[in-house]
């Protein structure tokens, strides 16, 4: 009998492959009120980004703006949350990482509220 019929065998190999990871189009509201914190630790959120994008999990983001901006000018945008694409086996993987977001630990993010939707 070869291994490859055999179903403990493939349970093991099954059991030691990686989770298939999939691109995921996340948004997350801010919580209301939040404006003036995510513009005071904005470079702290940006700073924080290198790791995940040099390890593949985020691909891209930038913030949801309440209306057209009238200047170039960022400290005076009108932002209320942020969209990312975020490569992930699952939701809950995807929470883990945006819990580990300054924003989220300072409570900028809605993270309660998050919609994750696969691509």
């Amino acid at each position: 009998m070869s291994s490859s019929a055999d179903p403990v065998a493939a349970a093991a190999a099954a059991a030691a492959a990686p989770a298939r990871k999939f691109e995921w189009l996340v948004v997350v509201p801010d919580t209301p009120g939040a404006l003036e914190k995510r513009k005071e630790i904005r470079s702290q959120h940006l700073g924080g980004l290198k790791p995940a994008v040099e390890s593949g999990l985020l691909k891209m983001g930038g913030a949801i703006l309440e209306e057209v901006p009238s200047e170039d000018d960022p400290t005076n945008l009108k932002m209320c949350g942020s969209t990312l694409i975020i490569v992930a086996a699952s939701k809950d993987d995807i929470l883990e990482a945006l819990n580990k977001d300054i924003y989220a630990q300072t409570g900028v993010w809605d993270v309660a509220k998050v919609c994750a939707l696969l691509q």
